[in-house]
């Protein structure tokens, strides 16, 4: 018989989110785990290059801004105030390290096995795992489970470069404050990048494609979000197509025709890309194999996260949907207990989800659209920051929270926020919607006072005309 360790019950092929959660709740299951990953660190593109030095940044800008223009209405002047951007990068590293290192440590505390290399499925489920010093090691597992990510989309007359060229890798570690940063793509990686840049000094234009920033979401928070980050000083130019560009040294020139047919050409010194995301299948020759995948080349799974080929199974940016790295830990542990024998299904109509601007914007469930053009009769509710008493003592007043719900039975259907800490207000509202709860059953709940949730309270009663302060 083969050594026991080259014959686990489970092996999974890459170590983020999805991965190695999959594999910590594989081995909580009592199930012999082994995680292939081939980078230096395990945490894959959320931890490394994706939303944790993002909000790093994101909370180290906030910090400078605020202390640049508001600090003085809170009764304090700071003078001669100095951004030492190497510092806040090495923070930035600081925290990522910190993430990295607790996952290895999970790893060893739950007994799971890193096989460190670039892990191919062969077939009959073998894994070979090529190390970093050449070495390969194949591998027998029982199971196997995908989790092999996602790489960012390129425009091919914009190759990326990480120098001028960017991706949201390079777009974390711009050694200068940009003079003109353009930003192709106005979704959640286009904003958030450009709003760190922005509030350290950097003139930032946002490049759409589609009639507004944040396609897909609800309208009057598409329409609340353009008015406050125009404020803020970002240029948008939504339903504009870019048409070319180019790198010449130090400066980026970007080709866009708007709507009406102007064209314009844009002068940077940077260009960040992000215009999406494509399912990554290092490792896995899905012709090969025989591994059915979808229309836009991710892994095709049922609701148990399993693939066409017997204990195969794959989660997270491999399988498409929303890329999301809490959808995709969700997908990881779906997986690991089908494979341990419970009686679980992976679904997505509550999956939140986040931008992390300032303020913040969060949802979950349907869009006002959404559900009107579905004819299902509906009524909504809605209260602003702005009449909130702990919103006012934070000097954090834009935005809203909005309801919407079923007509007859009051059931949640959606809600969406702009505002403060809109990221941990959602929790509730998504707790809520999971018991299919009513706008009533957060309405009547108690909320304490003053705080930011009472917002979610308010307009939970404005569904039904009976917000207090409003």
């Amino acid at each position: 018989m083969p050594d026991l360790n080259l014959s686990p019950d489970v092996l999974i092929i890459g170590g983020g989110p999805g991965g190695y959660v999959a594999a910590i709740r594989a081995a909580q299951l009592g199930l012999q785990t082994v995680c292939v990953e081939g980078d230096v660190t395990l945490g894959g593109t959320c931890v490394n290059v994706g939303c944790i030095p993002s909000k790093a940044l994101l909370q180290s800008s906030e910090h400078f801004e605020f202390t640049r223009l508001h600090a003085e209405e809170h009764g304090f002047t700071v003078s001669e105030l100095k951004l030492n951007l190497a510092q806040m990068m090495k923070r930035k590293d600081d925290v990522v390290l910190q993430n990295t290192k607790g996952v290895e440590f999970l790893f060893k505390k739950n007994k799971v096995t890193w096989a460190k290399g670039w892990g191919t499925l062969k077939a009959g489920n073998a894994v070979e795992v090529k190390g970093r010093d050449g070495s390969v090691t194949t591998y027998q597992p029982k199971n196997v489970i995908i989790a092999t990510g996602s790489v960012p989309s390129a425009l091919p007359f914009f190759p990326f470069d990480e120098e001028r060229v960017l991706s949201n890798v390079g777009a974390l570690k711009i050694p200068e404050v940009p003079k003109h940063l353009i930003v192709i793509g106005g979704g959640v990686i286009g904003l958030e990048l450009g709003s760190v840049w922005r509030r350290l000094g950097a003139k930032v234009t946002v490049i759409e494609y589609a009639p507004t920033i944040l396609p897909g979401n609800d309208e009057d928070i598409i329409k609340e979000a353009d008015k406050i980050f125009r404020k803020q000083g970002i240029a948008i130019h939504a339903g504009t197509k870019v048409v070319g560009g180019r790198r010449e040294g130090s400066r980026v020139f970007v080709d866009v025709e708007q709507a009406g047919g102007t064209k314009l050409t844009l002068d940077g010194d940077y260009v960040l890309v992000s215009v999406g995301r494509n399912s990554a299948l290092y490792g896995i020759d899905a012709k090969a194999l025989g591994l059915t995948l979808g229309s836009r080349g991710e892994i095709s799974v049922d609701d148990r996260m399993r693939t066409n080929l017997p204990n195969v199974y794959a989660i997270g940016d491999a399988v498409g949907g929303k890329l999301l790295a809490h959808k995709a830990e969700e997908e990881g542990v779906i997986a690991a207990e089908v494979i341990a024998g419970k009686p679980v299904h992976m679904h997505y109509h509550n999956m939140p989800s986040i931008v992390y601007t300032w303020p913040e914007i969060a949802a979950a469930g349907l869009t006002e659209h959404e559900v009107k053009a579905s004819g299902r009769a509906y009524k909504a509710g809605k209260f602003p920051f702005s009449a909130n008493g702990r919103a006012r003592t934070m000097g954090e007043t834009s935005g809203f929270v909005k309801f919407i719900c079923d007509a007859q039975t009051d059931e949640i259907l959606g809600v969406h926020m702009i505002g403060a800490n809109a990221s941990d207000l959602l929790a509730e509202v998504v707790l809520a919607m999971e018991f299919r709860g009513t706008s009533e059953d957060i309405g009547i709940t108690v909320h304490s006072h003053p705080t930011l949730s009472e917002v979610v309270k308010e307009a939970a009663l404005a569904v039904s005309g009976r917000a207090i302060h409003m």
